[in-house]
């Protein structure tokens, strides 16, 4: 089974960038931790990330072609203002869900509003790094994997 990791902006500052709310953890950190727990279930997981939303986009699309079975997505800041990666979303039929390590409910309020949940199948948010484990569970579950 393949599953797909996309980060979007600013994830590549992880551990650098605001600990007291993102923590300490790398992007890579976090990457080669799915990973393994991934081969563990033999799920191959290929992870991305891009500060720009259009390179977004074209991972979403692409994975439709490559037989991925869900998609990982933490949007970033895109998670609040991207109708474009919204409407990628829904041109798949591809099962994503959406990650944030910090919860976007307890924060800021323009962070409150996900442009992306309602296409998503679902959202975990505030559990730090877990919720990327969490989501690929969830797939391998779906898939009779786990």
């Amino acid at each position: 089974m393949k599953i797909l990791c996309l980060n979007g902006p600013n994830l590549n500052r992880l551990g650098k960038r605001e600990p007291s709310v993102y923590g300490t953890e790398t992007l890579t950190d976090i990457e080669n931790s799915l990973i393994q727990f991934g081969k563990q279930h033999q799920v191959n997981i290929s992870c991305f990330q891009s500060n720009h939303e259009g390179q977004l986009i074209d991972w979403i699309h692409e994975a439709e072609d490559n037989d991925v079975k869900g998609i990982i997505l933490n949007p970033g800041a895109y998670t609040h203002t991207s109708y474009a990666i919204r409407d990628a979303i829904a041109s798949i039929t591809i099962p994503v869900i959406e990650v944030h390590i910090s919860n976007i409910h307890k924060r800021e309020a323009f962070r409150h509003l996900s442009v992306l949940a309602a296409v998503c199948e679902g959202q975990i948010s505030g559990l730090g790094s877990f919720g990327y484990q969490l989501a690929l569970e969830t797939f391998i579950k779906r898939n009779g994997e786990l």
